[in-house]
């Protein structure tokens, strides 16, 4: 599956490469992650994995060691070699891979079938373990905390639902990006975990709105585009990491 255009991605963003050859599997981890505020890559073969980390920088490896065209252990040599940790997505009864993965230097493991949020929070513990879980960020007058999932405004705390802080998270991963309906509605489709359609979207847009903006009526982060969609607009020295309690910047 195709990633999104490198120039829609945050600067912020953490990029994570996934290595699996079934298509509907990594489908669906990308469609998980770009719910969280992850942008993804996939690769479905050992040799289109180091070609990407060859040509791409990535802060996490999802890696499946049973390639088509290969091992998943020349992968993670390839990734320790950049720096880049790697998690392992193995076979329940694997435990001779799992141990030499790891005995490869690979950062954690986690078996299939696995759980969506125990997935999340393997990822989030190994970005923080290497020093690249940007967790705070300030858009204008808000601050976003991707780690414990908080949103202030004026260092007052707004509390959204599920679906309205996942559907922020996509605004601030495309911000400056025109995003139409369609796309929102794909992006937010298989994780909110509840029926969307295009009129929930308006709603669901229009509460963003009420506890983000100073004025919804008159909103200046996140615009309509007359016959085109929504844009988070930002400026490019507006959106910034903020130091924060686990010792990143």
């Amino acid at each position: 599956m195709q990633s999104p255009p490198a120039s829609v991605y945050n600067a912020f963003m953490h990029k994570i490469l996934i290595v699996e050859d079934d298509n509907s599997i990594a489908k669906n981890l990308s469609l998980l992650l770009g719910g969280e505020g992850y942008a993804s890559v996939c690769a479905g073969g050992q040799r289109a994995a180091i070609a990407a980390l060859e040509g791409e920088r990535f802060d996490l490896v999802l890696l499946d060691l049973s390639l088509p065209d290969g091992s998943g252990y020349a992968v993670c040599t390839a990734a320790k070699r950049a720096g880049v940790p790697v998690i392992f997505l193995t076979a329940a009864d694997d435990e001779i891979s799992v141990v030499t993965g790891l005995d490869m230097g690979a950062d954690d493991y986690i078996v299939k079938p696995f759980r969506p949020r125990e997935l999340l929070s393997r990822i989030k513990s190994v970005l923080r373990r290497g020093g690249r879980a940007e967790a705070l960020f300030e858009i204008g007058n808000l601050q976003i905390d991707t780690v414990r999932g908080t949103v202030h405004k004026n260092g007052a705390e707004v509390f959204l639902s599920a679906l309205e802080y996942r559907l922020l998270l996509v605004f601030v991963n495309h911000s400056d990006a025109v995003l139409s309906r369609e796309r929102l509605l794909g992006e937010i489709w298989d994780m909110a975990g509840e029926f969307v359609n295009d009129n929930t979207l308006t709603v669901y847009i229009k509460r963003l709105r009420e506890k983000i903006e100073d004025d919804a009526q008159e909103p200046v982060l996140i615009q309509t585009v007359r016959g085109m969609g929504y844009r988070l607009t930002v400026g490019a020295d507006t959106i910034r990491p903020r130091r924060d309690d686990y010792g990143t910047v």
